[in-house]
C-alpha cells in the first residue's frame, strides 16, 4: 500500500476498523479475565480454599500475565502484531475451556497461569496493531477508546456470568466463554486491516534513520516511570475487580447475582471515564497530562473513604463508581505517553514495559487484599487502595511528560 493508493477515506476506515476489533476482543478478554472474580465464592466453597487461597488464583495468572508482558512486546516487534494477535487469543480461550475441567487448587493455579501466559502476548500486540493502523493525531482517541473496552468487559463480565454461574455451574460457563473467543478469533483474523504506510503513522521519521536500539527502550525514564504508575494506579482496578463481588456476597449479604450486577456498574462507568479522560487528554492536557492525571487520582482516593464508612450498599456501589471514573480520567494519560513518544517499531516492547509494571498491580493486589481481608476485614483491605491511588497521583507529579530521549541519529528531523 503506498500514500499514492491510499486515500484519506481508506485511512478512517482502516483506523476505525482497526479499533472496532480490538475493542471486541478485550471485552471477551476481560469477560474471560473477571470470570473467576465471580465464580470465586462457588469454587472456595467446592475446594475447601480460604480468601488468601482464592487470592491466590487469581495471582497465578496476574503472575505469569506480568512476566510475559516484555516477551510478548519483544515478539510484537519481531513477528507483527496479527499473529500474535490471534494466537493470544485462541490460546486463552483454550485455557480458559480448560479451567472447566480442573479438579483441584494445584491444577487450577497451572491452568490460570497458562491463560495469563496466552493473554500477556495480547496487550502489546494491540497497541503495535494501533500504532500502524491509526494516524499520531487520532491514536489518543483510539487507545482511550481501546482501553475503555477493558472496563466494558470487566462490567459486563458479572452480568452475563452471574446468571451463567447459577444456570449451569461455574464449570459449564467457562466452555461457553471459551468458545466466544474462538469465534471471534476467526473474526478478526478475517477482518484486521494491513498496517498504514509509515509515512502516514509517523510523517516525521526519517526512514534512512537507524533503528532505535531495543536497550534505549528498557532504560528509558520516562516508560519505567509510566510503568511504576501504572502499577499503583491499576491496584485500584485490581483489587475492585477481584474483592467487590465477594465483598457484597459475604459482608452485605447480597445473592451471586445481585452482587454481580452492583460490581458491574462501577466497571461500566469507568469505561465512560476512560472515554471522556482520552477525549480530554486529545484536546486540552497532551502537552502537560500531569493537570489532568493528579488531581483525577486525589479526588479518586478521597472518595473510597466514604465509601469505606457507609453501611448502604447502594450508597457504596454509588461512592465506588465516582471513585473509579475519576480514577479513569487519568489512564490515557499514564499509559498514553510512551505510546505517543516511542516509534511504531518499538510501541509493542514500550508499551511491554508499561502493561510489566500495570500488570504487578494484578499479582500484588488479590493477594495483598486477601491477606488484610482475612486478617483485618474488609476495610483495611480497600484502605490499602486509596493510599496506591494517592501514590500514583505523586508519581505522576514529578513526572515531566516529553518526547521519549532517542538516539540522535535516529530523530534527527523529527519535530
Amino acid at each position: 500500500m503506498s500514500t499514492t493508493s491510499t486515500s484519506p477515506a481508506t485511512v478512517r476506515r482502516t483506523g476505525r476498523r482497526t479499533v472496532g476489533l480490538l475493542v471486541g476482543v478485550y471485552i471477551i478478554d476481560y469477560i474471560d479475565r473477571v470470570m473467576i472474580a465471580v465464580a470465586l465464592p462457588l469454587i472456595g466453597a467446592e475446594f475447601g480454599l480460604t480468601r488468601t487461597e482464592q487470592g491466590l488464583v487469581v495471582s497465578a495468572f496476574a503472575i505469569a500475565y506480568m512476566v510475559t508482558q516484555l516477551p510478548g512486546g519483544l515478539l510484537a516487534d519481531r513477528v507483527g502484531a496479527k499473529p500474535l494477535l490471534l494466537a493470544s487469543l485462541v490460546g486463552w480461550s483454550v485455557f480458559t475451556a480448560a479451567t472447566g475441567f480442573a479438579p483441584g487448587l494445584v491444577t487450577l493455579l497451572v491452568l490460570r497461569a497458562l491463560f495469563g501466559v496466552a493473554q500477556a502476548l495480547f496487550p502489546a500486540a494491540s497497541f503495535k496493531a494501533l500504532a500502524e493502523r491509526t494516524t499520531r493525531e487520532a491514536r489518543t482517541r483510539s487507545a482511550g477508546l481501546m482501553l475503555s473496552s477493558n472496563f466494558v468487559g470487566a462490567g459486563l463480565g458479572p452480568l452475563i456470568v452471574a446468571p451463567l454461574v447459577v444456570l449451569t455451574g461455574w464449570r459449564h460457563t467457562f466452555w461457553i466463554v471459551a468458545v466466544g473467543g474462538l469465534v471471534l478469533g476467526v473474526v478478526l483474523w478475517k477482518l484486521l486491516p494491513p498496517p498504514l504506510p509509515r509515512e502516514l503513522t509517523e510523517p516525521d521519521a526519517r526512514t534512512d534513520a537507524p533503528a532505535m536500539p531495543l536497550r534505549h527502550v528498557l532504560t528509558n525514564g520516562l516508560v519505567l516511570r509510566c510503568a511504576l504508575m501504572f502499577a499503583c494506579f491499576n491496584m485500584l482496578n485490581y483489587g475492585m475487580i477481584t474483592w467487590v463481588p465477594s465483598y457484597l456476597v459475604e459482608a452485605r449479604g447480597l445473592s451471586l447475582v445481585a452482587a454481580g450486577v452492583s460490581a458491574s456498574i462501577p466497571l461500566l462507568v469507568t469505561a465512560a471515564g476512560v472515554i471522556v479522560g482520552g477525549t480530554l487528554m486529545s484536546r486540552r492536557f497532551d502537552a502537560d497530562p500531569r493537570r489532568l492525571v493528579v488531581p483525577a487520582l486525589v479526588v479518586s482516593a478521597v472518595l473510597l473513604v466514604p465509601m469505606l464508612l457507609t453501611t448502604s450498599t447502594t450508597t457504596f456501589t454509588v461512592l465506588q463508581s465516582l471513585a473509579m471514573f475519576s480514577s479513569a480520567l487519568a489512564a490515557i494519560g499514564i499509559v498514553g505517553m510512551p505510546l505517543r513518544s516511542l516509534p511504531r517499531d518499538l510501541v509493542g516492547s514500550g508499551m511491554g514495559v508499561v502493561n510489566t509494571g500495570g500488570q504487578l498491580a494484578g499479582v500484588l493486589a488479590p493477594l495483598a487484599m486477601g491477606w488484610l481481608a482475612d486478617r483485618a476485614g474488609f476495610g483495611a483491605a480497600f484502605g490499602l487502595l486509596a493510599a496506591t491511588t494517592l501514590l500514583a497521583a505523586l508519581i505522576s507529579l514529578v513526572t515531566r511528560p516529553r518526547r521519549a530521549d532517542v538516539p540522535a541519529t535516529a530523530t534527527e528531523g523529527a519535530s
